[in-house]
């Protein structure tokens, strides 16, 4: 039986890579803040885990949590990620203090996740670390004009942090896949459901990424294969 863990797993994207794993016949660990409401469908093996990956102590328990219901954890899914209120706000009037919430999810929450549960990964079957970015942390992409769609400094610097977080990760973890995901313009609550694409289509690459257990590592994909960042 193979086990993933999904940070972020209450809606969206995550719920909906939950769902679809669940499916194939996989335990799935949806961490979430509030798991007494998550939906699950009938018939899966979802099981819901408190998770606030801005919070140590959260983040502790979750891990002792996940270490008395499973004997391994074969994938971790880091997916939790918000835009942040600075969306509307232009670089030049954008405080410190605007990036700091979307910092302390989408960059630091990936890393407080990956360092607490790595002992429990390096225990499964050829274990896989996921990270769930976009193509507004691309900086090829944004030089080329994708910043005129977006021109905000919180989000897309996150995820270009996050980009290169993935990038060490694979260089200095041998034993385990690193892969980085772009999931797309999908319509989810955190562009208020104005994307292009259906959640089923946003998260192949995810599912992708999940089941695939030879690599290489270092890799970044969309759901048409391999991409640049």
């Amino acid at each position: 039986m193979s086990t993933a863990l999904i940070t972020g797993a209450s809606r969206g994207l995550g719920l909906e890579a939950a769902r679809r794993l669940a499916e194939q016949g996989w335990t799935v660990l949806a961490g979430c803040r509030e798991p007494a409401s998550l939906a699950i469908p009938d018939g899966t093996d979802i099981r819901p885990i408190a998770l606030d990956v801005t919070d140590d102590a959260s983040v502790a328990a979750a891990v002792k949590e996940v270490q008395d219901a499973v004997e391994t954890l074969d994938v971790l899914v880091n997916n939790a990620g918000i835009a942040g209120a600075e969306r509307e706000i232009a670089p030049a009037d954008t405080t410190a203090e605007d990036l700091r919430a979307v910092y302390e999810t989408n960059v630091l929450g990936p890393v407080r996740v990956t360092h607490a549960f790595l002992p429990l990964l390096r225990r499964g079957t050829h274990p896989r670390l996921v990270m769930v970015s976009s193509s507004l942390g691309s900086l090829q992409d944004m030089n080329a004009g994708r910043w005129e769609r977006y021109p905000h400094l919180a989000y897309p610097s996150s995820k270009a942090a996050l980009n290169m977080i993935s990038v060490l990760y694979a260089k200095t973890l041998a034993d385990v896949v690193v892969t980085v995901v772009n999931p797309g313009w999908t319509a989810t609550n955190l562009n208020a459901f104005q994307g292009t694409q259906t959640l089923a289509e946003g998260t192949d690459a995810i599912v992708a990424a999940v089941t695939d257990t030879t690599g290489p590592s270092g890799r970044f994909l969309d759901r048409d294969g391999e991409i640049p960042w």
